[in-house]
């Protein structure tokens, strides 16, 4: 049983889907651009007997509020500590964290902030390094080197339709088995009015986690949280160059190539429900 929750975080309303006892190991799913808890819907069914599952929508994301950039400035690290203020109303004092894409950013401030808090790591498609940025960044680095109406209209093609589906059908393995209904709700989120707003000064603020990238390496040579990497092989935004830094960085590290794309979920959520329990029950024996 899934439950569709939203509590009230200072002021505002953030959505989330939580599914499993309590009484469990809690699992955070952190979801990527531009999505929402919306892209873990087949997975939490499957990890629901094992863990307590808590999938989150970002403030400006699916069910969340959405305020405007006016009342309030969009950054990676508020948007981390409304996320951390929401684990803490939900009395959760150790969880595992699962991230993608932009949950990356997101989850590693978490853990920066709190590592005694952190049980370990799913990495699905999100990076601590330069090497791990694809092809699209071109137009985050364009704007983050001088931020104009040219680099702001190149930007923008990132937040149309024809972007968002690429990001669900390229590169993958299974294409009958690809749902509209991922990259249709997530374009109907980014059409809402002042969305596309939202999403330029989240892409701006995106350097900041370019400069966040050494110490978040040091976070995990120094804390070694035991990492799963479940990557989507074929992903043209994130390569495979970042998956495999998380390898020279830790020694709890298992790493799997899917056969997927940036989404890998929407044909692997199965096979990745069944990593995952597979890798932390060795960890709890081990304890």
């Amino acid at each position: 049983m899934v439950l569709y929750k939203k509590m009230k975080i200072d002021g505002w309303d953030l959505f989330f889907r939580q599914a499993g006892s309590p009484y469990n190991p809690t699992i955070i799913l952190l979801h990527g651009f531009p999505s929402s808890s919306h892209m873990f819907r087949d997975l939490i069914p499957h990890l629901s007997d094992r863990f307590h599952v808590i999938a989150p929508d970002y403030l400006g994301y699916g069910n969340s509020s959405m305020p405007t950039v006016e009342e309030y400035s969009y950054t990676f690290e508020n948007l981390s500590i409304l996320i951390e203020k929401l684990i803490d109303h939900l009395c959760i004092s150790h969880y595992i964290l699962y991230t993608h894409d932009y949950g990356g950013p997101i989850g590693f401030r978490l853990a920066i902030r709190n590592p005694g808090r952190i049980l370990g790591f799913v990495i699905q498609n999100a990076v601590v390094s330069e090497n791990g940025l694809g092809k699209p960044f071109d137009l985050f680095k364009a704007l983050w080197a001088d931020r104009n109406p040219a680099t702001e209209a190149a930007f923008a093609k990132l937040v149309t339709f024809d972007f968002t589906k690429m990001q669900y059908v390229a590169g993958v393995c299974q294409p009958y088995l690809i749902s509209p209904d991922g990259y249709s709700m997530d374009q109907f989120f980014l059409d809402r009015p002042g969305n596309d707003q939202i999403q330029l000064e989240l892409g701006y603020d995106y350097r900041k986690n370019v400069e966040q990238y050494p110490a978040w390496q040091q976070y995990l040579r120094t804390y070694q949280p035991p990492t799963l990497i479940t990557w989507g092989k074929n992903d043209f935004i994130f390569t495979i160059e970042g998956a495999l830094t998380f390898g020279k960085l830790l020694t709890c590290v298992e790493t799997h190539f899917l056969c997927g794309g940036h989404f890998v979920l929407e044909e692997q959520s199965q096979h990745v429900s069944e990593l995952i329990k597979r890798f932390f029950g060795r960890i709890y024996t081990r304890q």
